[in-house]
């Protein structure tokens, strides 16, 4: 009997389609108040940022996040699918004039400068991570986003990528308490 690729069609069109509805869902619960995803961050200065440059951005430092006013520090990278969802939401607030520091985590360059050059740069700047910055930082997997105020304070963890429901409901609120 010959090999029908067709025959799989259906099952991988059923598999993008639970891919694409039940992980956001998963996503956005898993940021609600789960006590398995508590951050030990919250409330404490940033961590320091032990990175390396990105192409030819200039990584961001701890400095950088204890200057004044609210920014947004995300840890993301081109394998990433969850990254790719988000990066509207990402690009929306640049526009909105919120600084953002990207954090690329455990990736290729080449792939990392690609996904940029494809969905667009929102962020001011960008360090690369090969694992100790995000260790620090108490990442479980990315994306993850935090929010900084204006004296490198940690206020506010998300884990898992931003929707339009949680920027609203829990971004929104952390940004205006950062500010």
């Amino acid at each position: 009997m010959a090999f029908r690729p067709l025959y799989f069609a259906p099952v991988v069109i059923f598999a993008a389609l639970i891919g694409a509805v039940i992980i956001p869902k998963l996503s956005d619960q898993a940021t609600e108040g789960n006590p398995a995803l508590p951050s030990t961050r919250v409330g404490q200065e940033a961590p320091a940022l032990t990175l390396t440059a990105f192409g030819k951005d200039k990584a961001p430092t701890a400095e950088d996040l204890r200057k004044p006013g609210l920014k947004l520090v995300n840890f993301w990278a081109s394998w990433c699918q969850p990254c790719r969802v988000e990066h509207p939401m990402l690009e929306r607030l640049k526009a909105e004039g919120i600084t953002i520091h990207g954090i690329n985590y455990k990736d290729k360059p080449e792939a990392a400068q690609g996904f940029l050059a494809e969905m667009g740069n929102p962020f001011a700047m960008i360090g690369a991570d090969e694992g100790r910055t995000a260790l620090d930082w108490g990442v479980y997997g990315v994306p993850e986003t935090y929010v900084i105020d204006g004296t490198g304070k940690v206020v506010f963890r998300l884990a898992g990528p931003i929707t339009e429901d949680n920027l609203m409901r829990q971004l929104r609120p952390a940004m205006d308490a950062a500010k």
